[in-house]
């Protein structure tokens, strides 16, 4: 079986791996980054943050039989403030007509933009390849545990939630659209532009253009980028868009993959997130659910068969073990609809468990 827990240091050689097989700026292959994040995340976990701008969960996903971390995923509770915006180009339509020539065009142009408001984001979603299309699903599990989290914790998260989708990239991991446009202004590698905003953005707002950039004067590879996924991040994109989130027009200034954001009480699974006591076994399951105990390990949960009564959940005694929680724990909950039969998914073993997001 598989279970998810928060992340630890003994992880952070597994995360580095991860890192270096997708492009990602909020995990970037860089060892130093990476055990930074897991100490911010290890502060975070147990309520020690000193604000909600040093607020970020990394989780893994373990699987049980062999004890390996096959994938991870974040969610930041602040990603801008007054004095470190979060920047992006928005996207518009321009219509320009001509009444002597009875003929016109109409022209989508960017424009840098900055946001302070202070959004959550989710991201860093990365699974190992030979899990990748699994039965289970354990990408988009990964994906949702986020959201059971921030169901529980609803008060260190903005209202608002955001998430990055990643554009398509060349074999060699750059971008088109960044070398024909963001590359004329800022003279770094994709990837090192990329890196760099791990400390600070501000050059992005020094050195490109103020002004609407018509993208008309772009080739038709890099204008034909703006505001699409990559092929592996499709799945991602349609599963937040079923959860509610939706893209506004806003786009990565780096490669133009698109930014979606929902209002944080309006996602399903945020909202179906509740508390609830661990009752003994009775082997009568009717509902799958994400079940989460935070414990002496620390936060541990799973995707699992149950029975919900009143105040009270039932889950067989292997995903109990699994998360650590005993009977008369309080656990988190998130029942969430399942697509087989509760028979068929118990066949399959109940489970816990890629994108910018």
């Amino acid at each position: 079986m598989f279970y998810i827990r928060q992340a630890t240091l003994d992880d952070a050689s597994t995360l580095l791996k991860l890192a270096k097989m997708v492009h990602f700026i909020n995990l970037p292959a860089d060892p130093d980054i990476i055990s930074a994040k897991i100490q911010r995340s290890r502060r975070s976990f147990l309520g020690e943050a000193p604000s909600p701008r040093e607020r970020e969960f990394m989780f893994v996903l373990v699987d049980s039989d062999t004890g390996n971390v096959i994938g991870t995923s974040s969610v930041i509770s602040c990603i801008s403030w007054p004095g470190k915006p979060s920047v992006y180009f928005q996207v518009r339509k321009r219509e320009h007509y001509s009444e002597d020539l009875q003929t016109g065009a109409v022209h989508v142009t960017l424009q840098i933009g900055t946001d302070e408001s202070g959004a959550s984001e989710i991201g860093g979603l990365i699974l190992g390849p030979s899990y990748r299309g699994h039965k289970d699903k354990l990408g988009a599990l990964l994906s949702l545990i986020r959201f059971h989290y921030v169901g529980l914790h609803r008060e260190w998260f903005s209202e608002r939630i955001t998430a990055e989708m990643m554009a398509p990239l060349t074999p060699d991991s750059r971008n088109t659209l960044w070398e024909y446009l963001g590359r004329r202004f800022i003279n770094l590698s994709y990837a090192e532009a990329d890196r760099f905003c791990q400390y600070s953005k501000e050059f992005m707002t020094s050195l490109l253009p103020k002004s609407e950039i018509y993208v008309s004067l772009l080739p038709p590879e890099a204008r034909n980028l703006i505001g699409k996924v990559g092929r592996e991040t499709v799945p991602a994109k349609r599963m937040l868009e079923s959860l509610g989130f939706e893209y506004k027009g806003q786009v990565d200034p780096f490669d133009g993959g698109p930014y979606l954001e929902a209002k944080r009480d309006d996602i399903l699974l945020v909202k179906e997130t509740r508390t609830l006591r661990l009752g003994s076994f009775d082997g009568e399951f009717t509902d799958t659910a994400f079940v989460s105990y935070d414990g002496e390990s620390g936060f541990r949960a799973a995707r699992t068969l149950c029975a919900v009564r009143g105040e009270e959940i039932s889950i067989p005694p292997a995903e109990a073990a699994a998360i650590e929680a005993e009977i008369g724990a309080s656990v988190g909950v998130t029942v969430y609809p399942a697509r087989e039969k509760p028979s068929e998914q118990r066949a399959a073993r109940p489970v816990a468990g890629q994108a910018r997001t």
